[in-house]
């Protein structure tokens, strides 16, 4: 097989294959007398079948199989062999000319390939990066507090109603004079939260109202959605159209929400088995928490301001963009030219981050392993176990998560790039000059906002 690359235009490369009768006879053969083993034929015993029956029939189909498959291997093997820097998938070239099968070989295939542009880029000690410390106010420790007070909470009983609380009540169907209605709906307890409820006059209604009073009022308004409104009634979401008048609602008990009080149990519940046993060290140990997650933050930002001065550094980075929007259009079909048009920009910036970032990653000789990959996984686990304030999950609990992770394949690729982030964090930390400034966590976040 003859194979010839022509990249003169730098950014893009046709790579052209010609295949002889030689190159793919033994596979194309085997192909047939592997069908014809299998075939049944009317007239023939099984694997008897004439194979010049068997290439009449079927001969075309498994010629172009075996070429493509051929085809395929052997444009691979070249790309990688050669150390082409491919951007996505090779596409057949717009001078291609049909490939007839039913002349002889030899049959030529043409590609389009898509180059990676030469980036001369490096990031080393001359260069200065900020980083920011987020500094852990007490007011970021009471909201931690009161959110672990408020998760392990309890309702208590009251006589007057306030905001947020629940009420339970009698609920009665009227007539249009105002009166129960005889055989209309009852409902026992109930249930209703007037904050939620979207029509302020009869939000209204609920102010100030106390244990045992009875109001009037419009349930078809305060429910707008169906769905709720069958709920609250007790019947099939079908009728609900049939409700359209008042409703008395005697209040038979009111509900408030109590935070846990913080103390011992609270400091148990958060922390299991670290004996914590008074206020002050449980507020210490939230601050930990806080400060832990605080510099996956600023790590974070540490790499987009790594990310900003590499692609400073790089300048106009030229692509062939017909032809990588060929590619984008291809692995997005379902979603058309209009979404490639307007994704492009932002994709090839991306890729740009991704090709200065593996770059940069292999002047520092970042390699990620198996094992990277692994404590990526766990330190994601933790967030999402952190994001409900479960900051203590025992090491099995994690363990398990974690493999249940690393089974699934569309997480690996971002495992992998979360696992280089860190390690390229790392290596930036101890090569760049670090300008530190200190700030909050409303003043970081606004940062992240700019």
């Amino acid at each position: 097989m003859n194979i010839s690359f022509d990249n003169s235009a730098k950014v893009s490369g046709k790579l052209t294959l010609v295949v002889e009768e030689a190159d793919y006879a033994k596979d194309y053969e085997k192909a047939l007398k592997d069908y014809r083993k299998k075939a049944n034929v009317p007239g023939f015993r099984p694997g008897m079948a004439p194979m010049a029956m068997i290439k009449k029939q079927i001969g075309p189909s498994v010629l172009v199989d075996t070429l493509n498959r051929l085809v395929g291997e052997k444009l691979y093997e070249y790309v990688q062999k050669e150390n082409i820097a491919m951007l996505g998938e090779p596409l057949p070239a717009a001078d291609q000319e049909p490939i007839d099968i039913e002349k002889p070989a030899p049959y030529t295939f043409a590609f389009e390939l898509a180059l990676a542009p030469e980036l001369d880029v490096t990031i080393n000690g001359d260069d200065t990066l900020p980083y920011y410390n987020i500094n852990v106010e007490e007011k970021d420790i009471d909201n931690q507090v009161q959110a672990y007070a408020g998760r392990t909470g309890s309702y208590a009983k009251v006589e007057e109603y306030q905001e947020n609380d629940m009420l339970k009540g009698d609920l009665r169907q009227l007539d249009a004079e105002g009166n129960t209605l005889e055989n209309g709906i009852t409902v026992s307890e109930a249930i209703v939260m007037p904050k939620y409820i979207k029509n302020e006059d009869e939000q209204k209604k609920f102010e100030n109202i106390k244990l045992g009073d009875i109001i009037t009022f419009n349930p078809r308004n305060a429910y707008s959605n169906d769905t709720e409104l069958a709920s609250f009634l007790k019947v099939d979401k079908e009728q609900v159209f049939m409700y359209t008048g008042d409703f008395s609602y005697q209040v038979t008990e009111i509900s408030r929400y109590q935070p846990h009080a913080v103390d011992e149990e609270l400091f148990e519940q958060a922390y299991p088995g670290e004996d914590i046993k008074d206020e002050a060290a449980f507020r210490a140990r939230i601050a930990e928490d806080i400060k832990s997650q605080l510099k996956n933050n600023s790590d974070f930002r540490f790499i987009l301001d790594a990310r900003k001065l590499a692609i400073e550094k790089a300048g106009e980075v030229k692509y062939a963009d017909d032809l990588m929007k060929k590619i984008m259009l291809a692995n997005n079909r379902d979603k058309g030219e209009e979404y490639v048009e307007k994704h492009y920009e932002a994709s090839i910036k991306e890729l740009t981050w991704s090709l200065l970032k593996n770059k940069i990653a292999a002047a520092y000789e970042i390699k990620v392993e198996d094992k990277d990959v692994e404590n990526a996984a766990r330190e994601m686990v933790k967030i999402q176990f952190a994001q409900y304030g479960m900051t203590n999950v025992p090491e099995e609990y994690l363990d398990n998560y974690v493999k249940e992770t690393l089974k699934k394949r569309e997480n690996i690729d971002n495992l992998v790039e979360r696992a280089l982030d860190i390690k390229l964090c790392a290596a930036l930390k101890n090569t760049v000059k670090i300008e530190e400034k200190n700030v909050t966590i409303d003043e970081f976040n606004k940062l992240m906002e700019e």
